[in-house]
């Protein structure tokens, strides 16, 4: 799905489209994009009022008049100050490398912000606006130091996580651990109907990246980072290796080692699962013979095995002799002891 059409199928009309007038006593401040909904009823305390500064609501007053004559002239996307807007109260990504936000940021920088963010009203704010999609966008241009290119829709709060997660689906760098930790954190206020709607995902999808991350601790995760590249098959690898708090202690000290530390966050994915995955015990071998050259048996030296492999076809007196005598052969050993 395109950014055009998660921003026609949102199921609302946009902010500019709602401006119905509504009778409200005394409000703090003027309706910001048309939504009057925003706005405090009544103001229940003359204290609170004094206590607002006098400079910030005619500040906020003179943008809203600006936005909305913007919208007036029907143009659809607004610019915004970076500092008036929030996250998105479910965050859909781990902290990204420094490499990759320079990279936006230069881009950005050189070419303009090409695609628009998407915004809602904020609900608990008046006069500030939250983030649907589009926050390593806002992060570069609050570091250009300009203002950030925004689409403003009123949305619940299922409407905004499906567009956050229907846009998440169009982001080819968006990792597969990060959409398991974004799908989790939906679980906790949402139906899997909605998870499913805004991911993308069929049931049984869904249910394997729930596992998947609900297996592997936060801490952990954490420090491994993304994991660009890494896909499903190895983060099930790895919720497989942690199964238990001891596997778990030595995979904390491991990524704190200041060598896997500093390794990128896909290598330092892939140290770790080698790490904690079984090695093979070192063999040594060797081989039993006669002075006259005859192979008696084949030897295998572990530290937990020694295996003695006697080839009957070329010893058999010798292995009938040893398996005759073995008993015998412990019985001496034992006392001894």
């Amino acid at each position: 799905m395109s950014r055009k059409e998660i921003f026609a199928n949102l199921g609302g009309k946009s902010s500019e489209n709602n401006d119905a007038p509504v009778e409200r006593a005394r409000p703090r401040i003027r309706p910001i994009l048309g939504s009057p909904e925003l706005v405090t009823d009544v103001v229940h305390s003359p204290v609170g009022m004094i206590g607002q500064s006098l400079n910030e609501v005619s500040e906020r007053s003179r943008r809203a008049e600006e936005i909305e004559k913007k919208l007036a002239e029907g143009l659809t996307i607004v610019a915004l100050d970076p500092a008036d807007v929030d996250p998105s109260f479910i965050p859909d990504r781990m902290p990204s490398s420094i490499e990759a936000d320079v990279g936006l940021v230069e881009a950005i920088r050189e070419q303009g912000q090409q695609v628009p963010i998407l915004v809602r009203p904020h609900p608990d704010h008046p006069g500030r606006y939250q983030v649907a999609f589009g926050h390593r966008r806002l992060r570069a241009v609050a570091e250009i130091g300009i203002p950030v290119r925004a689409v403003v829709r009123n949305l619940t709060d299922e409407q905004l996580v499906v567009a956050q997660g229907q846009e998440n689906n169009e982001r080819r760098d968006l990792s597969y651990i990060e959409k398991a930790r974004f799908a989790q954190k939906l679980q906790m206020r949402f139906t899997r109907e909605t998870i499913m709607a805004a991911m993308s995902l069929y049931k049984g999808d869904l249910s394997n990246m729930l596992s998947v991350v609900g297996r592997i601790p936060d801490d952990i995760v954490d420090s491994i980072g993304p994991a660009p590249g890494v896909g499903r098959r190895n983060w099930m690898d790895l919720a497989e290796q942690l199964s238990s708090s001891k596997v778990n202690e030595a995979a904390r000290a491991y990524l704190r080692d200041d060598s896997v530390a500093r390794l990128p966050s896909e290598e330092r994915f892939k140290s770790l699962l080698e790490f904690l995955k079984p090695k093979p015990e070192p063999k040594k071998t060797g081989v039993l013979s006669t002075e006259s050259g005859q192979k008696l048996a084949k030897i295998v030296e572990t530290d937990n095995r020694l295996d003695i492999s006697i080839d009957r076809r070329q010893a058999p007196e010798f292995a009938a002799f040893v398996l005759e005598h073995l008993q015998t052969l412990f019985e001496e050993h034992r006392s001894k002891q």
